[in-house]
């Protein structure tokens, strides 16, 4: 296969992981198959073979030449989205709850992927093959606003601004127990639980730094409505992050209690604000989603129990 070669310059690649830059240059590789070619020391920057978190650097010159395998197939699905603003780079959507950002184990069709497929098919070779133009993600059951790329220079854009930390994420959230300060901040490491891999925890064998901030928004007899902003993105943070502290998520069947199922039938966390800058403009945009229906009667009924 002939080489590619690739120059890095301020606007394109500057400042990106290596692994990160040839995502967004080669849709047709898994970040995985990515990261063995460069292990394998099929890629070199500047003549030198790096690893997969080398930081490009302006002037530098990437040259590949790695076969894909044949590529896996995500089937378009029409399922209706809620899209808020799009224009020739980015998609803004409200996720609702339940819906899975994309395929995993046993999980190939009737994902947030699939309906972006069939209505934005431009976005096929952005990114990975099973995640088109998918530069972060929401948990099944959180909803609220999500951003998508449309193109490539968006995509290499919003994954260094969620890496620089310039996405600036607020959320909604119903915490059992009532917090009596004011606002706080958490920022115990997190990673894989050592028995529980489908878990997070504080208690990790591989921890990466996190952090958490909240505000109490309303306190009620038996529970806390909290404004929460993320500063990282780790797997599960808030949910996790509130849940070692005390106070888990209201309807949280991973981290809560067993009292959520009945009477909260859904996760109370919701992406409330997602602020970051335009990939062609560098003009800041900030989207904000209302509470959704079954959240806003959730909380009405919190507000109105008795002590």
């Amino acid at each position: 296969m002939p080489e590619t070669e690739i120059l890095v310059t301020p606007d394109s690649g500057e400042g990106l992981r290596l692994d990160v830059f040839l995502a967004g240059k080669s849709p047709g590789l898994t970040r995985s198959q990515i990261k063995k070619s460069i292990e394998d020391g099929k890629v070199a920057v500047g003549g030198v073979v790096r690893r997969s978190s080398y930081k490009l650097r302006a002037g530098e010159t990437v040259v590949f030449a790695v076969e894909p395998p044949a590529p896996d197939r995500l089937e378009p699905q029409d399922i209706p989205l809620k899209i808020i603003h799009q224009d020739a780079d980015v998609i803004v959507l409200d996720k609702p709850a339940g819906l899975v950002v994309h395929p995993g184990a046993g999980n190939r069709a009737g994902t947030l992927a699939n309906a972006l497929l069939h209505h934005f098919p431009e976005i096929s070779g952005i990114g990975a093959w099973d995640r088109p133009g998918i530069v972060h993600r929401l948990d099944k059951q959180t909803s609220g606003i999500m951003v998508v790329a449309r193109s490539a220079r968006a995509y290499e854009s919003l994954l260094g601004q969620f890496k620089r930390r310039d996405v600036r994420k607020i959320y909604l959230g119903l915490a059992w127990g009532r917090i009596m300060a004011a606002e706080g901040r958490i920022d115990w490491p997190l990673g894989r639980h050592p028995k529980e891999g489908q878990k997070i925890s504080i208690r990790t064998r591989n921890p990466k730094s996190a952090e958490t901030f909240f505000r109490v928004l309303k306190t009620f007899a038996r529970t806390t409505f909290l404004e929460i902003r993320p500063t990282t993105g780790r797997t599960h943070q808030i949910r996790v992050h509130l849940a070692a502290a005390g106070y888990p998520i209201v309807g949280d069947p991973l981290y809560g209690t067993v009292k959520a199922a009945k009477n909260f039938p859904r996760l109370f966390l919701h992406a409330h604000i997602l602020s970051f800058l335009h990939p062609a403009t560098g003009e800041r945009l900030e989207f904000v989603s209302p509470l959704p229906d079954e959240l806003d009667a959730l909380l009405l009924a919190e507000r109105n129990r008795r002590p």
